[in-house]
């Protein structure tokens, strides 16, 4: 798997499609959400076949093994092509949706700003 072309890490994220942009995706890797096995690395590094990377996007963190380079972002299905996750962040994942499922955050029911009927609400069950 090492012959594949080395790529820089933040391409191949946008190229994965794990970031929307390559800028938030430097950013990631930036602030140290991204590591290439368990060390924290530059925007600049070059990724090989075969290497683990740990990502934490924001909302969900993936543990992913590196197949090939990506230099388009393409579809999602050319996306996958890219890397293979490890079944223990397939699980991680999965209870973790589920989780957020059954126990939501209780600010993440309401949408926008309260109205006054909902302060006034909320005001009369806090004062209970």
């Amino acid at each position: 798997m090492d012959d594949i072309a080395a790529q820089r890490i933040d391409k191949w994220l946008w190229a994965a499609r794990f970031f929307k942009t390559r800028t938030l995706a430097a950013d990631a890797v930036t602030a140290g959400k991204v590591r290439v096995g368990d060390e924290r690395v530059k925007t600049a590094r070059l990724l090989k076949g075969g290497e683990v990377l740990r990502i934490d996007n924001g909302t969900t963190v993936w543990q992913v093994v590196v197949l090939a380079p990506g230099d388009k972002r393409g579809s999602a299905e050319q996306a996958l092509r890219l890397y293979r996750e490890s079944a223990e962040s397939v699980a991680a994942r999965e209870q973790a949706a589920q989780d957020h499922r059954y126990f939501r955050e209780p600010g993440s029911l309401q949408k926008g700003r309260p109205t006054k009927r909902d302060r006034r609400l909320r005001d009369k069950s806090a004062g209970d």
